[in-house]
């Protein structure tokens, strides 16, 4: 069985309705990413940065997989699939994906400030001043902020080497480290890049691009995928 290798980024997710934080200008919900997604952020004014991903939870309790998360869960039957994201919802989990690396954290968890280690199941809509880790300090969202390392990285570059098929979906490729992810697979591998603007990104030839959203171009890929005999 060939294993078939899945990076994923907001775009995947966007047309289940969750909001991107690069569009707009940069803003994510009307806040610079400085002020919200990074360990300066935190210590400035942890209510606010707690706020901010109580209503993405919020958000995220509210919306379902799409058609691409669940295509992608259907191509189980046929291939052995990792999926590497850069998302923090567990929507790629709830369409049926099952082997989900997930390189900038849940959204469905909680991990202490001062213990990164200690890391929680968090199934409430809300994180709040004084929910405490089993240390006594205070919890923090299990999200890696721009200026911190990304621990899932070694694991997720080991899985990419073993690719027979990978597969970019909705993300810019302008995320680092995560990116790079792209120049760890096999020479051999055969990679598509579906996203709207695929034709812009200017990757090499051997490259097959799918110019659409994640819906459109994931069935797109599918029903090529369909006609692969090997």
């Amino acid at each position: 069985m060939k294993h078939l290798v899945v990076f994923s980024g907001a775009g995947m997710s966007a047309e289940s309705g969750l909001k991107t934080f690069r569009d707009n200008g940069g803003l994510w919900e009307n806040h610079r990413v400085e002020e919200v997604a990074t360990p300066e952020a935190w210590e400035q004014n942890k209510e606010l940065v707690l706020r901010f991903y109580n209503m993405r939870r919020t958000q995220l309790f509210k919306s379902e997989p799409n058609n691409a998360h669940k295509i992608l869960a259907q191509l189980e039957n046929k291939y052995h699939i990792s999926v590497i994201t850069q998302n923090i919802d567990d929507l790629h989990e709830r369409a049926g994906s099952k082997n989900v690396i997930h390189l900038h954290g849940e959204l469905k968890k909680a991990q202490s400030e001062k213990f990164p280690e200690l890391v929680y199941d968090w199934e409430k809509e809300e994180i709040e001043i004084g929910d405490l880790c089993e240390r006594g300090f205070q919890l923090r969202p299990n999200v890696v902020w721009f200026g911190e390392a990304v621990p899932k990285m070694i694991v997720a570059e080991e899985v990419a080497n073993t690719a027979d098929i990978l597969i970019v979906i909705g993300t810019s490729l302008n995320v680092y480290p995560a990116a790079g992810l792209i120049h760890s697979v096999p020479s051999n591998c055969k990679k598509f890049l579906i996203d709207p603007k695929a034709d812009e990104m200017h990757l090499d030839t051997n490259w097959t691009l799918i110019a659409s959203g994640a819906e459109h171009g994931m069935q797109i890929l599918y029903d090529q995928l369909a006609k692969d005999k090997d």
